[in-house]
């Protein structure tokens, strides 16, 4: 899906549609409407506009078409508890062993159901989210943005 069918139908698929997202948003819902028809050339959806609505409707179809168009997948990073650096790397370390263990399960029998691959695909993911948010916690810790090669 392209990101104008995206931000459309995000907008049409909330409850009461344009009618009732555009005050939300701070516009009125003709705009609303026009910005998100995918055959107006003449309204445009701005990037902020369309993570308000995505913050508004909890629906992030558009930031995925846009993920897609460039070649990229995102994955949620979760919820993290800890908001030090020895608690994101804790969080990492067990979300390892989750990711390891759903292998573990899956392979006692020599073969990996769908069900199976699903739940490693979950914990895999879920390890990277941990990986994510220790980054981020280093970065806020050190006060370091760079990178160095």
């Amino acid at each position: 899906m392209n990101i104008l069918d995206a931000a459309h139908k995000t907008v049409k698929s909330y409850p009461g549609g344009s009618e009732s997202l555009a005050p939300r948003i701070g516009m009125s819902a003709a705009v609303l409407r026009n910005k998100v028809n995918p055959n107006n050339d003449t309204h445009h959806l701005t990037l902020a506009e369309a993570s308000e609505i995505m913050g508004v409707t909890s629906d992030d179809r558009i930031l995925h078409a846009l993920a897609a168009e460039h070649g990229y997948t995102l994955q949620p990073m979760g919820a993290s508890n800890s908001s030090t650096v020895m608690g994101a790397m804790l969080d990492h370390v067990s979300s390892h062993g989750a990711f390891a263990q759903a292998i573990q399960d899956a392979l006692s029998d020599g073969l990996i159901s769908e069900n199976e691959m699903r739940s490693i695909y979950a914990a895999g993911a879920a390890q990277m989210g941990t990986v994510v948010t220790l980054l981020q916690r280093l970065r806020a810790a050190t006060g370091v943005h760079g990178v160095a090669a």
